[in-house]
């Protein structure tokens, strides 16, 4: 596998170009990498490239970027074919947190890869080795979940399925070390480390809010400044999506049973269309998307 000066993958594919897929592209980038983002249509590609070449942007204002706005921005490339990720060292899939959406996709994705190349999901609750099962390479696939947002968030989880070879894993642990970033290795399990944790603590927030406790507001306070959390566990889910939690919430709660049911008031507010920040509602008022 051909690598950068850093130690990152020479050539990285991300299938899916939204906000997560847009912060992957930046991390690789950013580490030398040449990137490619592959959307469904060619509305979506140019909408993904504009939010890639933007977070470029800030970060070479910042001063945290190595080279300058057109050395970076020659690295990288949309397009709407997946065969585009058959020079790819690894592909990392970030697509909506549906099982029969990914699993289109990472065999998809699988069937033009060559040889030797990694396969990665971005996953946050999936089962790594139930996607695994439907693939020709299990050994050659593993879960990297990063966190929203890419660029400011500094862990990666390492999910590793019992297919899962050790050198990829160790290969992998690397990548995230030269993103600048820090790797946790998990075992596959429902919610791997972080979801589980982190759902549970949102959706008890939420029944809290629900029941009358306190504010929003208070909720989150008691966290922030009770327990020196950075960010309450109610803003914190806008932030991620309601969406993309109520999701999370249902497969939880179909694999580790009741306690991570949705509350009524999570459902309502889907329904609504209030998904937190991406819509500029949902436990907060935010500003137009």
């Amino acid at each position: 596998m051909n690598e950068t000066a850093t130690g990152a993958p020479a050539d990285v594919g991300v299938l899916g170009g939204g906000r997560m897929g847009a912060g992957i592209a930046h991390a690789f980038l950013l580490a030398g990498s040449r990137v490619t983002v592959v959307e469904r249509d060619a509305d979506a590609a140019s909408a993904a490239s504009g939010r890639v070449l933007e977070s470029i942007a800030a970060s070479v204002a910042r001063g945290t970027a190595d080279d300058d706005e057109p050395a970076i921005a020659s690295r990288f490339a949309t397009s709407t074919d997946v065969q585009d990720f058959a020079r790819c060292d690894v592909v990392v899939e970030a697509v909506p947190e549906q099982l029969e959406v990914k699993i289109d996709a990472l065999t998809r994705v699988e069937s033009v890869l060559a040889p030797g190349a990694a396969l990665a999901s971005n996953t946050s609750s999936i089962s790594i080795d139930q996607l695994a099962a439907l693939l020709d390479r299990p050994e050659q696939f593993l879960g990297m979940h990063f966190f929203n947002p890419v660029p400011a968030s500094t862990l990666v989880e390492i999910v590793r399925g019992e297919a899962t070879d050790g050198p990829l894993v160790e290969r992998a642990r690397g990548w995230v070390h030269a993103i600048g970033k820090t790797p946790i290795v998990v075992a596959d399990a429902p919610g791997f480390a972080s979801s589980r944790l982190g759902v549970a603590l949102g959706l008890e927030a939420i029944r809290m809010l629900e029941d009358g406790v306190a504010s929003a507001e208070d909720v989150d306070a008691a966290m922030t400044l009770g327990y020196k959390h950075p960010i309450g566990p109610l803003r914190l889910t806008d932030i991620v999506g309601l969406d993309v939690r109520l999701g999370i919430a249902e497969y939880l709660s179909s694999t580790l049973g009741e306690r991570f049911a949705p509350p009524a008031l999570l459902r309502r507010l889907v329904a609504e269309g209030k998904l937190g920040r991406k819509t500029g509602e949902g436990f907060y008022l935010w500003d137009a998307p």
